[in-house]
């Protein structure tokens, strides 16, 4: 092997090695990234039910005024 692909081979190595450890970095943040993402849609989700548990009884007692309404309207005088 002459002198130069040695050189060569050298300066490519380095180069893998650089690629291999920035390739490495980017996965790992992608790693990170994709599980934080499933985390806020988890609380984004949660906090959806959540609050429709909390507001469950007044959302009930809205729909059975509306529910009532022909029947009010029947007894209102002409």
């Amino acid at each position: 092997m002459s002198p130069e692909e040695r050189e060569l081979l050298s300066a490519t190595h380095v180069l893998a090695t650089e690629n291999n450890r920035i390739l490495r970095g980017l996965r790992s943040v992608q790693r990170w990234q994709s599980f934080w993402s499933a985390v806020k849609w988890l609380l984004i989700i949660a906090s959806v039910f959540g609050s429709y548990y909390y507001l469950q009884p007044y959302l009930d007692k809205i729909l059975a005024v509306y529910q009532n309404l022909p029947d009010l309207q029947n007894l209102l005088p002409r």
